[in-house]
């Protein structure tokens, strides 16, 4: 069984039962997939697993055909037809291999049927699809649109089997008002019906930008061939023509629905790929800025590390220390703007070259603004030295006004510029630098973040591990001015 081998991290913590009448079949299918996280359970027959069915919840079912007590054709009619196991895939895993053996399984209610000897190179990545078909389908929202209540029975009650919700509508000025609050990932719609049959309500759709990338089928009794090219070339995407097998109208959807899916994650690793492709033309701009000035090293990420630390202590989501991190490393890229003789100077500043350092933030800020995906960190790039107060730049913000992730920043980056050496002062000690940061609680920084990195802080000092020992030492970041300082113009 070596196509078991393979870990998924689709399988992890699923629940899966298996039944068998080969003790041996059970033992190596089990193994294996406990090796992948799943939560495994067993039946020697029929009977037995649907016993166990019906008192527990599963995933996915994988059952043997020939079995004793009850075969695995009469436990996939008897799974099918119960309420509360119907919508369960299973997976039949046989020795019987000719053609009826075959349809039976499907006509039973079975997902898939691979046989034993196909089982050895493809049985978890059989199960890897149908987990992914019936994850897919779980939850997608089919509007179903017709005058006929039975039609529209029918329609639901064979969907819903397969997992998918429904919401109906009696005609297209009905459906019309459904959407003005739902959205639906497919719609299937009859063509002939009162106050707005399934043309008009086609066009419609596909005249509203926020409805046209919808699927649309039609459900008609009409096969005329002239109707059935007007409404394709109008809009909709599949044709079906009444009366109809459930299962052909359950595939239609299934297909419309993947495509869709496929379409969207192609898109997703497109924008994945320039996004990589665009973060590496990035870091090669940050690494010819430290190449130019040894003491930015390790600063950018120094203030990452704080930043993130500060947002996940606020609470925020994965997603959203992710994006702050990612700021936090990018926040000065525009000083790739600033002339070295201004960003090498080791003394004061003059006014002019202070003028000339002011504007980093927005020279960033250009440089990633062409980058869609990079939009949410803009405003840490371009605001982390506004001030509460309002005496910051590059715009003067004050207090709420200024984006959180850039208060966020600006705290991470005030504290890592106090403690790190600089060509013409030392670094500042811990205490000092805490004892700075509070001072300007209110002032220069936001007082929300400021409490949460003391809070942190407090608790790292009391367990030794600081957030100095944690950034990477330090950097060539020189203080804002703060309230009690009277040092140079920063270089900020």
């Amino acid at each position: 069984m070596d196509g078991l081998t393979k870990t998924l991290p689709l399988l992890k913590e699923l629940r899966i039962l298996i039944v068998d009448d080969s003790a041996v079949v059970r033992s190596v299918l089990s193994k294996e997939l406990l090796r992948s996280g799943v939560q495994v359970t067993q039946a020697e027959n029929g009977q037995q697993a649907l016993d166990i069915a019906l008192r527990k919840e599963f995933d996915l079912i994988i059952t043997d055909v020939e079995m004793p007590c009850m075969n695995g054709i009469e436990l996939c009619r008897r799974l099918k037809s119960d309420p509360r196991t119907q919508q369960i895939p299973i997976v039949i895993l046989s020795s019987l291999d000719s053609e009826e053996d075959i349809r039976k399984g499907f006509l039973a209610g079975a997902s898939t049927y691979i046989t034993k000897a196909q089982a050895k190179e493809s049985l978890i990545e059989t199960i890897e699809t149908v987990l992914q078909k019936t994850t897919f389908q779980r939850g997608r929202l089919i509007l179903v649109v017709d005058d006929s209540s039975t039609v529209r029975t029918l329609v639901e009650k064979g969907l819903k089997e397969v997992g998918f919700e429904v919401v109906k509508a009696e005609n297209g000025r009905a459906a019309l008002e459904i959407l003005k609050n739902e959205r639906p990932d497919l719609i299937l719609s009859d063509i002939d019906m009162p106050e707005m049959n399934g043309e008009e309500f086609c066009k419609a759709v596909h005249s509203d930008p926020l409805l046209a990338t919808i699927p649309f089928v039609v459900l008609s009794a009409n096969n005329d061939r002239p109707i059935m090219r007007r409404m394709l070339q109008i809009g909709a995407d599949s044709y079906l023509v009444k009366p109809f097998n459930i299962d052909q109208l359950v595939i239609t959807v299934e297909k419309l629905l993947s495509d869709k899916l496929l379409l969207l994650y192609k898109e997703k690793e497109r924008l994945e790929t320039e996004q990589r492709l665009i973060l590496a033309s990035i870091t090669s701009l940050c690494c010819a800025l430290e190449a130019r000035d040894a003491y930015t090293r390790g600063h950018s990420e120094a203030v990452a590390s704080i930043a993130t630390r500060i947002a996940a202590g606020m609470g925020m989501s994965r997603e959203e220390t992710d994006l702050v991190m990612l700021g936090g490393k990018l926040h000065d890229l525009g000083k790739i703007g600033v002339v070295d003789s201004v960003l090498l100077k080791p003394g004061k500043l003059s006014d002019e070259e202070f003028a000339i350092i002011k504007r980093h933030p927005v020279i960033g800020a250009d440089i990633l603004r062409p980058v869609p995906s990079l939009a949410k960190i803009l405003p840490i790039v371009l605001y982390h030295h506004e001030r509460i107060d309002g005496k910051g730049y590059p715009e003067g913000l004050k207090g709420d006004r200024i984006p959180l992730w850039a208060r966020i920043t600006a705290v991470g980056d005030t504290y890592h510029a106090l403690t790190s050496d600089r060509p013409y002062r030392a670094s500042m000690d811990r205490e000092k630098a805490l004892q700075i940061i509070e001072s300007a609680s209110g002032t220069q920084l936001c007082p929300d973040c400021v409490e949460i990195f003391l809070k942190m802080e407090l608790w790292a000092g009391e367990s030794g591990d600081t957030v100095s020992d944690r950034t990477g030492g330090p950097s060539d970041e020189e203080p804002i001015a703060l309230p009690d300082a009277a040092a140079a113009p920063a270089r900020k």
